[in-house]
């Protein structure tokens, strides 16, 4: 699971690639890490519920990486930071309507490594070949303070090699793509929650 991400682009950057107004969003670039504020990129909550066009507006807005937890879970105050099961009853409505997906921007990220032999666990940060700011599926929830969660897709072939059995889902950089993760169906959305190639990512130090 993804535990810290980094978005080295101010907010302007993010608005020229995106297409989106900031919003006077004063994000400067940095870490973001669980419980922290991060910009996300989504179509509002100020508009119908179900299946939208590409004619709604997109908009920058922060958000708190993680969503509190379901009542029955074991520890009421770990916040939640990916979806790995999009049928669980916890998140099927908000993943059915588009006003609640988001996307995440990002220029890398973390996964811890497998343990070893001095009993630690390594870091290894990835970034995509192909886009200097990319964007992740997420989805949010509205609370006190509204968050969001990350998308879990099976891990490519890099991401097996440092051990892990998931990775973010990552977009490609084609405004269509962002478009249906905002705005389609689930059928369509949903066929987006794959892993990103290996051929288009790489592995950079922190």
């Amino acid at each position: 699971m993804t535990m810290l991400y980094r978005l080295d682009a101010d907010a302007a950057a993010i608005g020229r690639t995106f297409g989106v107004e900031t919003g006077g969003d004063p994000w400067t670039g940095g870490h973001v890490a669980p419980q922290g504020f991060a910009p996300v990129i989504t179509a509002g909550r100020e508009f119908i519920a179900g299946p939208g066009t590409s004619r709604q507006p997109w908009r920058m807005v922060p958000r708190i990486w993680g969503v509190p937890p379901p009542p029955t879970a074991p520890d009421a105050a770990r916040p939640v930071l990916s979806v790995r099961n999009t049928d669980s009853p916890f998140w099927i409505g908000n993943l059915r309507n588009p006003e609640f997906r988001c996307l995440v921007p990002a220029t890398s990220f973390m996964e811890w490594g497998r343990v070893g032999p001095d009993g630690k666990r390594r870091q290894h940060w990835f970034a995509c070949a192909d886009q200097k700011v990319f964007a992740m599926a997420a989805v949010w929830k509205d609370s006190e303070v509204p968050g969001f969660a990350l998308l879990t897709a099976p891990p490519n072939a890099e991401l097996k090699g440092a051990g892990r059995d998931g990775m973010p889902t990552i977009l490609p950089p084609e405004r269509g793509a962002w478009a249906t993760w905002l705005h389609g169906g689930w059928d369509r959305a949903s066929a987006m929650i794959a892993p990103y190639s290996s051929s288009l990512m790489r592995q950079v130090e922190r």
